[in-house]
């Protein structure tokens, strides 16, 4: 099913984006430019990834140590 018309990107590449790292929708947006153009999808890409589909916001959110480091780090 497509997430952005004006791109043509689909809810499986938005997963992919958010597998590979990209867990905001700007971050999206940088991978594949969905949500740049008219805007629309832009509440559907937050709701994918707010239901999971980013794994490495559920180890932030959990605190692993590791990763709270990077994210200082950046």
């Amino acid at each position: 099913m497509y997430v952005c018309s004006c791109f043509g990107i689909t809810e499986a590449q938005v997963k992919q984006h958010a597998e590979d790292g990209a867990c905001t929708p700007r971050q999206i947006a940088s991978a594949c430019k969905a949500g740049t153009d008219c805007g629309n999808c832009v509440r559907r890409i937050q709701a994918l990834l707010g239901r999971g589909a980013c794994p490495r916001r559920e180890l932030v959110e959990r605190r692993v140590p590791a990763l709270e480091r990077l994210d200082d780090a950046a």
